[in-house]
């Protein structure tokens, strides 16, 4: 069953192109990766459907900046969501784990995990922070430090155990590999494994790091320039002369 359908999703930003006709689906249960090199459009397609364009366009409107423009249709379980806001998004179980691991760096980790369900009831909240410590038990030791002081691989555990809090259906996962070392990047890679084969979460990841990806993906859609130039399943993309070339050096 498909989850989530964008059609023909195009965002200017003034007269700048940031994507333009994309067109995917991600069906319930799957792991789909986009994948893209730095400014292809990634980070503007996750923004897009967890609805943090629209607050960036109210503000970007009240301060006379830049003016962006939206067009297309995002549906989610059969409602378009388009002009949804952020917030209402979370409440049907659309959460983004943003790039760059963005935390409260002068709260502890537990506090961090308990903001973060600030939309679900307390009992909710006790249980996924409960299963977050599960997935992640370097966190439980580190459940008193100030969020700051993590290590950069630390800091992305808890921000993907801060999405989980929020208790996502989908979980759009903005470049989770970014700037962690190969050890870490397994870890995480395991992780999001799990949540789909333990937890049952949907997930939506962009990166750029396409080795690491494209084995664990059910499917998968190559973004260059906001533009969509491939799809296909995990091992489709990787016996891909094209995906070798530009990915792999091959």
């Amino acid at each position: 069953m498909i989850m989530l359908s964008v059609k023909n999703l195009m965002v200017f930003f003034e007269n700048a192109l940031a994507l333009n006709d994309f067109s995917m689906d991600v069906r319930e249960g799957q792991i789909v990766g986009v994948i893209g090199s730095n400014s292809a459009g990634k980070t503007t397609l996750m923004n897009t459907l967890s609805g943090l364009i629209i607050d960036m366009r109210i503000k970007e409107k009240r301060r006379g900046g830049e003016r962006i423009t939206v067009y297309g249709e995002i549906v989610f379980r059969g409602e378009n969501i388009i002009e949804t806001r952020p917030h209402e998004r979370v409440k049907k179980g659309i959460v983004l784990c943003r790039e760059r691991h963005p935390i409260f760096p002068e709260s502890s980790v537990f506090e961090n995990l308990k903001m973060a369900g600030y939309l679900r009831k307390n009992t909710q909240v006790k249980e996924m922070i409960r299963h977050v410590f599960e997935l992640f038990p370097t966190l439980v030791e580190l459940r008193s430090r100030k969020a700051g002081f993590l290590s950069g691989g630390e800091q992305q555990m808890l921000a993907i155990g801060m999405a989980l809090v929020a208790r996502p259906n989908l979980l759009l996962l903005d470049e989770p590999l970014l700037g962690l070392s190969p050890m870490m990047q397994n870890l995480v890679v395991e992780t999001i494994k799990d949540l789909k084969n333990v937890s049952g979460i949907t997930v939506l990841l962009s990166e750029q790091f396409a080795r690491p990806v494209l084995p664990m993906i059910d499917y998968g859609y190559v973004i260059e320039n906001g533009m969509l130039t491939l799809s296909g399943t995990g091992p489709e993309l990787m016996d891909n002369p094209e995906v070798k070339a530009a990915y792999f050096g091959v």
